[in-house]
């Protein structure tokens, strides 16, 4: 189960006609309370869809009984009209479930300048479809990850049983997974007892270790956002550490399929940094290397070229010595302080799981961001997206 796993929520996936291809593409996920504590976290991207802005002023308050999700749209750039939409959105979802138009949250995914007359009328008759379709369970979690899906190749769920309390989750992203404090449409449940400051400690605490730092391909999307709905259905009030850490879990487990769900990619790579001089400085030489499309082309030709790393680890402001770093591929030290170590021919990259390991010998902080190759199928993909 995901977003139904926790009490006091129920969900809906239903086919309002949005996809071009078919299917399902419209969700909408309830929380039936008692609490209505909710938190988010929003693209950093100054180029936002209208949900988002719409979203980020409705949760002001730190409630939400319900978010309402399509595909087949992102309605972002759509202008004046395009915020209405989502303003109606709200309103009717607010209308079928007798709750206010500001409970309601708003997410969108799709093809950006998407989001006229048909888009609108589509949208709105997903409502109706799914306010009649809630329902609790396993099926209808299911459902309603299955109907934010575009490029992802299968839905995205997981569930942490607590002490006494449940988080579950639903997520969609497999392109434009960059940091922006979230990553594409995560949508979390806790039955919980947790005020909203609390919620969005423990969220805020969790995106920064697992979500931000998934960096597919660089590029950030105008949609992201990351939601967690409180019901307090378990009559179970945990103390932050638990709750963060039940978070964390989710949102860990989610991140971790979104990576392995990454457009076209052969090679999931995490890239973990040791011994840096600070947490921060061991996320940005592990993203730097994240970014960089020569050491993911190399990678998707089977190549340990340690050499990309030190390139790319070089350009960053970070405290250490770039001539006494050691780089290991899969396990094989192929640099040792600043110069060739182990033969690049005892690396294997055939398995798809890929570890690079880069020790900086300046401190003890440590971190991993996760990335993958750049493939002929993600070029392809991305080319033929709005096609």
């Amino acid at each position: 189960m995901s977003v139904t796993a926790a009490a006091g929520f129920r969900a809906a996936g239903v086919a309002a006609g949005l996809r071009a291809t078919g299917g399902a593409d419209v969700a909408l996920v309830v929380n039936d309370g008692p609490l209505d504590s909710a938190a988010a976290v929003f693209t950093s991207n100054r180029a936002k869809a209208n949900p988002v802005l719409w979203s980020q002023q409705a949760i002001a308050g730190g409630t939400a009984r319900a978010v309402i999700l399509n595909a087949g749209g992102a309605n972002c750039f759509t202008g004046a009209f395009g915020f209405q939409t989502t303003h109606r959105t709200a309103e009717r979802v607010a209308e079928r479930l007798g709750i206010g138009a500001v409970d309601v949250q708003v997410c969108s995914t799709g093809l950006i300048g998407v989001g006229d007359e048909a888009f609108r009328a589509g949208v709105l008759r997903g409502v109706d479809l799914a306010a009649d379709a809630l329902a609790p369970g396993d099926d209808a979690g299911l459902a309603a990850a299955q109907a934010i899906m575009t490029t992802d190749s299968r839905p995205k769920q997981a569930v942490v049983a607590a002490d006494g309390f449940t988080v579950g989750g639903m997520a969609k992203g497999a392109g434009m997974l960059a940091p922006g404090l979230a990553t594409m449409l995560v949508v979390l449940t806790t039955d919980a007892e947790v005020e909203a400051d609390l919620l969005d400690r423990a969220l805020r605490a969790a995106t920064r270790v697992t979500f931000d730092r998934l960096d597919s391909d660089g590029c950030m999307s105008t949609n992201d956002t990351v939601l967690l709905l409180a019901s307090g259905a378990s009559g179970i009030r945990p103390d932050e550490a638990a709750i963060t850490a039940a978070v964390t879990a989710v949102c860990d487990d989610l991140a971790r399929q979104l990576h392995g769900d990454a457009e076209g990619a052969s090679h999931d790579i995490a890239i973990e940094v040791r011994h840096a001089a600070s947490e921060d400085d061991a996320v940005v030489v592990a993203r730097s290397v994240a970014r960089s499309n020569l050491f993911k082309a190399a990678i998707f030709g089977n190549d340990p070229n340690w050499g990309r790393v030190l390139a790319a680890i070089g350009t960053t402001d970070a405290s250490f010595d770039p001539y006494a770093v050691d780089v290991h591929f899969n396990g094989v030290r192929v640099c040792h302080a600043g110069e060739p170590d182990r033969p690049r021919e005892e690396v294997d990259l055939s398995p798809r799981a890929t570890s690079i390991v880069i020790d900086l010998f300046a401190g003890d902080a440590t971190a991993t961001v996760r990335t993958n190759d750049l493939t002929h199928d993600y070029v392809h993909e991305n080319s033929a997206y709005a096609s």
